[in-house]
């Protein structure tokens, strides 16, 4: 399919649209960086080499014995003695004057029989959404150089929560955009298709399904179930599946007489294969008209729900529950200005990109 001529002209026609083309490969770059935030924004090392084996804390529990420690619980690896120990390779003496040893062993002047040096690689960002930083002073923080966009209301990094709730936005967009767009994709085709009571029972179906106050069903089970995930994206596809039934079925009503459908009933194709193979491709620039609207409606159906505390969970990394404590203090400008152009950018970037694959798939320009 990706080799036949149609999507090649389709691709040079996305393409030639500069602005959809490069908004591509920002958000691109942008999400693919998302997906790595544990390598990106983490209080816990990449890589910690100890007495010649490397270990990946970000992935694995080590206790501080691991490293020649006391405790059994996990090692603290910001603290100076779990760090002398790492370098060190264990000696006995860091309990005692960790800070004098490290300093010795970053500048080359440590000796002992039983020192086996070691290094411990951080990320950028030595934080994740959830850590506290222990800088002094009342929160919210504003931007410094251990904290370029300021901390939280709870002194929490702002720029890796922010790197954390972009990536759980844009999971989430897609897969309630993908999975209640083939929902209504399917009800527009069989409505619009076969007509008649068919048509009838499914509007009459979407009426009153349509009718059902969402909030209060997301809020009851949630109450029940409890908040995670999973289960909101399951229920914003229930509620969401019905954007594009109209349009879908309004291009099925129309192309449903057409001679083309006509030949192909008289040949014995099948409906399955008229509705999806042939019909469906002429509807699909009006299909795709309306995907920015549901792309950003369903980023902003996540960010109002977190931003009423029915979103996810609280520990989750969110963009609206960050709007939230904006609106809660006033005197901290960074977090107003970072859910704004965080929004601004996601939202820009996602519209001029559909823009562009809505006027690919546009007959009138893909034969040009």
């Amino acid at each position: 399919m990706l080799g036949t001529p149609i999507s090649k002209r389709r691709w040079r026609n996305f393409r030639a649209n500069k602005r959809a083309l490069w908004s591509l490969i920002i958000f691109s770059v942008l999400f693919t960086l998302s997906l790595f935030a544990e390598f990106i924004a983490n209080d816990k090392p990449i890589f910690v080499s100890y007495r010649g084996d490397v270990h990946i804390p970000i992935f694995k529990f080590y206790p501080e014995t691991r490293f020649g420690g006391d405790f059994k619980t996990e090692a603290a690896y910001k603290e100076i003695e779990v760090e002398c120990l790492i370098l060190s390779g264990g000696l006995i003496e860091c309990l005692e004057r960790p800070d004098d040893i490290v300093e010795a062993i970053k500048v080359g002047k440590f000796e002992d029989l039983d020192f086996y040096r070691g290094w411990i690689v951080w990320p950028l960002i030595p934080y994740s959404f959830d850590t506290s930083v222990d800088t002094p002073g009342a929160a919210p923080l504003p931007p410094s150089k251990s904290n370029i966009l300021g901390t939280d209301d709870v002194k929490r990094d702002v720029l890796a929560r922010v790197i954390y709730g972009f990536r759980i936005s844009i999971m989430f967009t897609l897969v309630v955009t993908i999975a209640s767009s083939l929902l209504g994709v399917f009800a527009g085709a069989v409505q619009g298709y076969f007509g008649g009571k068919t048509d009838l029972f499914f509007q009459r179906f979407i009426e009153i399904w349509g009718a059902v106050p969402s909030l209060y069903v997301i809020i009851i089970l949630f109450a029940i179930l409890g908040r995670s995930f999973w289960l909101l994206v399951l229920l914003t596809v229930l509620f969401g599946w019905m954007g594009l039934v109209g349009v879908v079925r309004a291009e099925f009503l129309r192309a449903r007489n057409l001679e083309y459908v006509t030949a192909a009933k008289a040949l014995g194709v099948s409906n399955f294969i008229i509705m999806f193979r042939h019909m469906l491709p002429n509807a699909m620039v009006a299909t795709l008209t309306l995907m920015p609207f549901i792309v950003t409606g369903t980023i902003a159906t996540l960010a109002s729900l977190d931003f009423l505390g029915f979103g996810l969970p609280a520990s989750a990394p969110s963009l609206g529950e960050l709007t939230l404590q904006a609106k809660q203090n006033l005197q901290a400008p960074w977090l107003g200005f970072t859910a704004f152009f965080t929004f601004a950018i996601m939202l820009a970037l996602l519209v001029f990109i559909f823009e562009g694959i809505r006027d690919a798939f546009d007959p009138r320009k893909t034969f040009k």
